[in-house]
């Protein structure tokens, strides 16, 4: 029973989260204080074409193994301690920002496919140190505690973006821990989830087989990963990726008219059987210029939007959206499975669809 939320400006106007955390605070009672967290997008426009990493780690010595091993593949353009008011949380790991570019060898590398092998690499080779956020011009700011505690913590007031994403954690089979928070994220992918994806161990053996390694010891991991995989690596749209993750049923399927339509998704269905996810949940997805949501074919796990003149709002309760807006023009009950895709454009044109 965790609590999500989320805001976008369709004109890339930019906020602190302030509007959000109060979402998040309504939403208190979803989570049990051992987990909440906050992505923001469009937060550095000094270093906006630099990967900023964020590295959570439990001590000096493993902060400065992932600093050498960055050394080795990046140009660091600037490090800095991420600014923490630590009267709030006391015991608390330590974090640092690196902004980077990527030594590359030859031309035709990819620099995405550079930096998730780099991010894996210091998750997995690196005892007590792991990259929390690795996309360009945004943040994942998460760890053991409240909503409001964590959006202190980490003084959140101080930063500005054009979209935010929430999460207040209610761990029921993994543990409460730092890294075990939400959001996760892989290059521009934010996730928050509420739900159980019960088919955690068929996702990540697939991941596994394409390079991926999954270290953080929760489901929501998975659901990151399988975003960057079938978008980035894959090519597929991003309505294509969400229907991979909740297709409709069979019989459904089956009784589509539009044959081009049922072969489409028949071949969706086949080719990424692994990839389906299972379980009640509801997510909520940050990407580079955008945000959406998804959930469950029978919607066992709750999501509602709310739109105004320049925004789009998701949250898990409706009272939530009026913490953030209270002038909102419409409200809606998205229907199970159907995605709800926005995208912010700088002349003020972004629209749901």
């Amino acid at each position: 029973m965790c609590g999500i939320a989320g805001l976008i400006s369709h004109d890339y106007r930019k906020e602190n989260g302030a509007r959000l955390k109060q979402a998040m605070v309504l939403q208190n009672d979803r989570g049990n204080g051992l987990g909440a967290g906050y992505a923001a997008y469009g937060i550095f426009p000094v270093y906006k074409d630099h990967y900023a990493f964020h590295v959570m780690a439990d001590s000096t010595v493993a902060i400065e193994e992932v600093s050498h091993f960055l050394k080795e593949y990046f140009w660091i353009a600037h490090r800095e301690e991420i600014s923490i008011w630590d009267k709030v949380i006391t015991d608390h790991p330590l974090f640092q920002r690196f902004f980077l570019q990527p030594k590359l060898s030859a031309s035709d590398i990819d620099p995405d496919d550079f930096v998730t092998e780099k991010v894996i690499r210091i998750n997995t080779s690196i005892d007590g140190a792991f990259v929390c956020s690795s996309g360009k011009n945004m943040g994942v700011f998460k760890g053991v505690g409240t909503p409001k505690d964590i959006y202190e913590f980490f003084r959140l007031d101080e930063y500005q973006g054009y979209c935010w994403i929430g999460h207040n954690r209610f761990p029921t089979n993994t543990p409460g821990w730092w890294g075990g928070a939400h959001p996760f994220n892989l290059l521009g992918w934010s996730i928050v989830h509420n739900g159980e994806i019960s088919s955690y161990g068929i996702n990540r053996r697939y991941l596994e087989s394409y390079g991926y390694v999954c270290t953080l010891q929760t489901d929501t991991e998975v659901a990151a990963y399988l975003l960057d995989l079938l978008i980035r690596r894959h090519g597929l749209s991003i309505r294509d990726a969400v229907t991979v993750l909740a297709p409709p049923y069979w019989s459904s399927t089956n009784r589509m008219t539009d044959v081009t339509e049922r072969n489409r998704l028949v071949a969706l269905k086949i080719i990424y059987e692994s990839a389906m996810l299972n379980g009640p949940f509801a997510i909520l997805a940050g990407f580079d210029g955008g945000l959406f949501s998804i959930t469950d074919n029978t919607k066992l796990r709750p999501m509602v939007v709310g739109a105004s003149e320049n925004y789009t709002y998701f949250a898990s309760e409706v009272s939530a959206l009026y913490e953030m807006e209270e002038n909102m023009a419409e409200v809606s009950t998205p229907r199970a499975g159907q995605p709800v895709i926005v995208y912010y454009d700088a002349e003020g044109k972004g629209e749901p669809s």
